[in-house]
């Protein structure tokens, strides 16, 4: 006859059986966002950008600032119009891609 699993067992059954489910990378999943660059800051290598919300970094739409390789931060200029992905990097905000909205 089957004995009821305790609590414990069920438990460890729910983290075995759905949480070691292969999980997509967020890079491949990250939503392109609507945005206008505001200011570039190559130096530092920083792009402000005003963008709509950012649903992977839950994040509702406001004006922030975003770290971003020499290539992204050398094809805008401030006042465009952009589609791009972010994604949080060793625990930085950072532009993954950019294209100019069209």
């Amino acid at each position: 006859m089957l004995r009821p699993l305790s609590l414990l067992t069920a438990r460890f059954l729910f983290r075995f059986l759905f949480l070691s489910l292969p999980v997509a990378h967020a890079q491949d999943s990250a939503p392109k966002v609507d945005g206008q660059i505001r200011k570039i800051d190559a130096a530092a290598g920083k792009l402000t950008i005003r963008h709509g919300e950012i649903a992977n970094l839950q994040m509702p739409a406001m004006t922030m600032v975003f770290r971003a390789a020499p290539e992204i931060l050398g094809q805008v200029r401030e006042g465009e119009q952009v589609r791009f992905t972010a994604e949080r990097i060793d625990g930085t905000l950072t532009v993954t891609s950019l294209e100019e909205k069209r």
